[in-house]
């Protein structure tokens, strides 16, 4: 039950994140391909030019760490549905009241 709810968490966090930041790093791809020359946007100051191997490694390592968690939260989702790992508990380990029904 436990890897279900981590499966769950970590595949919401890799949407959730990406739904916040994704769209600072969607246009790198589109301004390579159609015009050759990459900009960095700012609020206070004009764009500045910049290289579109620097944009696109962003963008790269952006969809990394989103897969990364999409992924670990898929792996997890499988093993919490496949495995009884979690029901096994050893006597020694468990709390609560003792079961005494001998």
């Amino acid at each position: 039950m436990r890897f279900i709810i981590l499966g769950i968490l970590l595949i919401f966090i890799g949407f959730i994140i990406l739904g916040a930041f994704g769209h600072e790093y969607q246009a790198a791809t589109l301004e390579s391909d159609e015009f050759g020359t990459c900009y960095e946007y700012f609020e206070d100051k004009p764009p500045s030019k910049i290289n579109c191997s620097f944009k696109i490694m962003d963008q790269t390592v952006f969809f990394g760490l989103i897969l990364s968690f999409v992924i670990s939260g898929i792996i997890s989702l499988i093993k919490g549905t496949r495995g009884d790992w979690d029901s096994k508990v050893k006597p020694e380990d468990m709390t609560g009241p003792p079961n005494k029904e001998k």
